[in-house]
């Protein structure tokens, strides 16, 4: 017998682009899958794990058959068992029977009759602890036609790059409602922004006073408030405050799941100040939402003729809240010189 080695051809270019192609995608969506898996498949922690790792080994053998010829049956059987998981994927629903944590108990819900506004469910707790409050949830009315301001406040929970965005509409008779996009969670359960990509909680929109919502960021949690006054006519505050109500009211009827990424705090508010006309092009700036400031100010949203070192350094309410402590002259006391 011979001893020669027989070559084997050459794979052409394209064929190997498109393998590298192919690989990758397979690889994303493994990941994506996997991790969909352990943070969604029905079940114990046990039977969740072992779902994900049972898929992570699928993209493993299906790579290895796109890249070294592994077996042949791998390709097939990735390709069931991802259609079965989109199916199961795209009939997800909201679990709205949960325990949910009190301060998120309840969605705001409003009607609109001429210049009133009615809100049911309107979020006005006093903050003691963490846990040791009191809850109080009401119904309040509004004159839209006495709208006078409209101001932002982050709430900077993980350093200077990322906090949590609040709306909050002033009224010439000196009340103020704040609004909250936030995670519905339920009860002991924190926030985790992976898992929170793949629709593990609801959302939720929040109507609340300041001295609640913001204050218990400022005089309980500790973090990092700060203030901007947004330059909007009279006519666009009162067009947002309305599309709050409306987002608001389709939530209740229709509820949607939180998303770490594409569904959160900003990108819910932005989509709905795109909603009423506003010019708020795509900007990494939306994500990573420390840096709002930077782009409301080249985009002419904050107030007139104050450079952005002056606005910044006169926002932080913290030291003013502090020393007000979280009474009915809480609003009054952060925008204080």
């Amino acid at each position: 017998m011979s001893g020669k080695v027989i070559a084997q051809p050459a794979r052409p270019a394209w064929r190997i682009v498109l393998s590298v192609l192919a690989a990758l995608a397979i690889g994303l969506f493994g990941l994506w899958a996997t991790l969909a898996l352990w943070f969604r498949f029905p079940g114990p922690e046990t039977l969740r794990g072992g779902a994900a790792a049972a898929f992570a080994v699928l993209t493993l053998l299906t790579l290895s058959r796109i890249i070294w010829r592994g077996p042949r049956l791998a390709l097939p059987a990735f390709m069931a068992a991802s259609a079965a998981l989109l199916l199961w994927w795209s009939i997800l629903t909201p679990n709205m029977q949960a325990d949910f944590s009190p301060d998120v108990a309840r969605q705001v819900t409003g009607r609109i009759e001429g210049d009133r506004l009615i809100l049911t469910n309107v979020r006005s707790f006093d903050w003691r602890g963490e846990t040791d409050i009191t809850e109080r949830w009401e119904t309040q009315e509004f004159n839209l036609g006495k709208l006078a301001t409209l101001d932002v406040f982050l709430s900077y929970w993980a350093g200077p790059t990322m906090a949590h965005f609040i709306v909050s509409f002033g009224f010439d008779d000196g009340r103020h409602l704040a609004w909250s996009v936030e995670v519905r969670r339920t009860r002991g359960i924190t926030f985790s922004p992976i898992g929170d990509l793949f629709r593990s909680n609801p959302l939720i929109i929040v109507a609340a006073e300041e001295r609640d919502v913001i204050g218990v960021r400022t005089n309980i949690r500790g973090e990092d408030v700060q203030r901007y006054r947004l330059n909007f006519s009279p006519a666009a505050m009162r067009a947002m405050l309305v599309e709050y109500v409306e987002q608001a009211n389709a939530l209740a009827a229709q509820p949607a799941f939180y998303n770490s990424l594409t569904s959160n705090c900003t990108t819910f508010v932005i989509r709905m100040a795109r909603a009423i006309g506003a010019d708020l092009p795509f900007d990494w700036r939306l994500i990573v939402n420390g840096y709002l400031p930077e782009y409301a100010f080249e985009k002419g949203l904050l107030e007139p003729g104050r450079s952005l070192e002056d606005i910044k350094a006169s926002s932080h309410i913290r030291d003013r809240a502090l020393k007000a402590g979280l009474t009915d002259g809480y609003s009054k006391a952060i925008r204080a010189p």
